[in-house]
């Protein structure tokens, strides 16, 4: 699957390397900060890539109005001003740089966690309205007290490191990572129900979705210990902000740290004022080292994918990751032809179609997620107003009522090679393919269970028929081409089965009417690939 970002548009302020590295590699950039909804709108349809920070909002109308728009890449982890369904549904890649702020947010959660135990903040505020009050800012030590992590990726790792150092406990909770890889870090995993009332400090270190918007409510206050406090340089929302409030006023919250907001800027600065809350105006990657890695990040993945080198940081497509290795780039291209082929095959027979991908080798063990994804498109192709591709194949699929299941065999054929079979069925017609990848181009070795004599190379303009045994097939098929003056550049026959074989030309174009091939053929089809 071939990328071509020919230009690109920096909405926001990016350290100065990313620009830079795109034009080095012949990537067109144009940097407009602070544009308006309407200005993004009008701007963004000249534009194959919008690199973007957390200020820009790349909703669906901007996606829709995107029309050459083939990445989004974000300088940054978060991609909650991303509508990435939308993005998937006009088959756009959406790209984070997973790495380039990791160290600056886990500095800024510990330095959080810092001024909350010694309120260096509120004496600094003191001291400069010309006050000495040592005894009004008595804090306490982080010695043997506990931290609680929620969310163990690389932020909330770095985080639990760096306070263990501090001699606090450190308890956690991931819907992902388990409790065998927390403890790697030195976490003791727990469930929330256990964590809430454990911990004198709670992190959040998670994306902002449905499952964690308002983590931290008036129902999980009341199950931690009286004073906690808690720090949120995640994403705004994570923690009620309402219920903060309420618990900072009632004691049940000792003090808060706040990175980010429901609302950034804040108008409601009830929170912000308050004489137990530290508040930054989300910093949290706000360091030249991580605006560096970010703005660096970005451009060198993007540029990577142009190339086809690699694809790192991708949200929404992870088969696309797979089909960039080149030991299974031609694996996507057969598991593509197949589906071609397939469609083919089926006719007008594609309602309520079922298709399962086996692929069977050893090499091949992981490939079959990616395979099928490229057989989905493969089948879809022609039949929808939007380009399907890798990234929203899956989701066309699952809309259209197409069912596909992987599975894997170590099993190996004779002789012994590395191969793949595409079953489909509807409730008319079922038809099975096997085909292989020989000197980087997919070829096909059956088709329902019939062998090939000759391999197929699944490209180029394919007619494909299957006729009763009979020596006067080939000459009336012959003759209806060279009559139509279409030239033939190679031609397969498979084996007979039940007095039927396949046959499959490899034509210079197209043929228009396929009627006349002669009475002894009894079906026939062509496709492009």
């Amino acid at each position: 699957m071939a990328f071509c970002v020919r230009n690109v548009l920096l909405s926001e302020r990016v350290d100065a390397s990313c620009k830079k590295i795109l034009e080095e590699n012949d990537i067109k950039v144009v940097q407009r900060e602070g544009m308006s909804k309407q200005e993004l709108l009008a701007e963004i349809k000249d534009y194959d890539g919008l690199i973007i920070r957390s200020g820009t909002k790349v909703t669906a109308d901007v996606i829709d109005a995107a029309k050459n728009l083939k990445i989004i890449g974000r300088a940054g982890t978060g991609v909650d001003n991303v509508d990435v369904d939308a993005s998937t549904r006009n088959g756009i890649i959406v790209m984070n740089t997973p790495n380039g702020n990791t160290l600056s947010a886990a500095e800024m959660t510990c330095a959080m966690i810092m001024c909350l135990a010694r309120q260096i903040p509120q004496g600094v505020a003191s001291m400069r309205a010309g006050n000495w009050e040592r005894k009004k800012f008595m804090g306490m030590e982080l010695f043997r007290k506990t931290l609680g992590i929620v969310g163990l990726g690389r932020i909330g790792k770095e985080v639990a490191t760096r306070m263990q150092s501090f001699g606090m406990q450190t308890v956690g909770y991931d819907p992902i990572t388990s409790a065998e890889v927390a403890a790697t870090f030195g976490v003791e995993f727990l469930d929330l129900e256990h964590l809430w009332p454990q911990c004198d400090f709670i992190t959040v270190h998670t994306p902002l979705m449905p499952s964690t918007k308002g983590l931290l409510n008036d129902e999980t206050f009341a199950k931690c210990k009286k004073g906690v406090k808690v720090i949120n340089c995640a994403r705004g929302g994570i923690i009620d902000e309402e219920a903060l409030l309420r618990a900072l006023e009632s004691g049940q919250c000792g003090g808060a740290g706040l990175d980010v907001f429901e609302e950034e800027p804040p108008k409601n600065l009830s929170l912000v004022k308050h004489p137990n809350v530290v508040s930054c105006p989300h910093l949290g990657a706000s360091t030249h080292e991580a605006q560096g890695r970010c703005g660096k990040d970005i451009a060198s993945q993007i540029v990577d994918m142009v190339k086809g080198r690699s694809l790192v940081g991708v949200i929404n497509a992870q088969a696309l990751s797979h089909a960039m290795a080149p030991e299974t780039k031609p694996w996507i291209q057969l598991g593509e032809a197949l589906g071609s082929l397939a469609k083919a095959c089926a006719g007008q027979e594609n309602g309520q179609m079922k298709a399962q991908v086996t692929t069977i080798g050893a090499s091949l063990k992981n490939a079959g997620n990616c395979v099928a994804t490229a057989v989905l498109v493969g089948l879809l192709k022609g039949d929808l107003a939007n380009h399907v591709n890798l990234i929203n194949a899956s989701l066309f699929a699952k809309e259209a009522g197409l069912a596909i299941t992987t599975q894997h065999s170590n099993s190996m054929p004779e002789p012994p090679m590395n191969v793949c079979t595409l079953e489909i069925s509807t409730p008319c017609v079922s038809h099975k393919f096997l085909g292989s990848v020989q000197a980087d181009i997919p070829v096909l070795l059956e088709l329902d269970g019939a062998t090939f004599g000759h391999i197929v190379p699944l490209k180029g303009n394919l007619l494909i028929y299957k006729a009763v045994q009979n020596p006067q097939t080939l000459p009336s098929v012959v003759g209806v081409l060279a009559s139509a003056g279409i030239q033939i550049e190679s031609y397969s026959v498979s084996a007979v089965l039940d007095g039927e074989q396949w046959s499959i030309m490899s034509i210079a174009s197209l043929l228009v009417d396929l009627n006349p091939l002669g009475p002894y053929v009894k079906m026939v089809t062509q496709l492009a690939i």
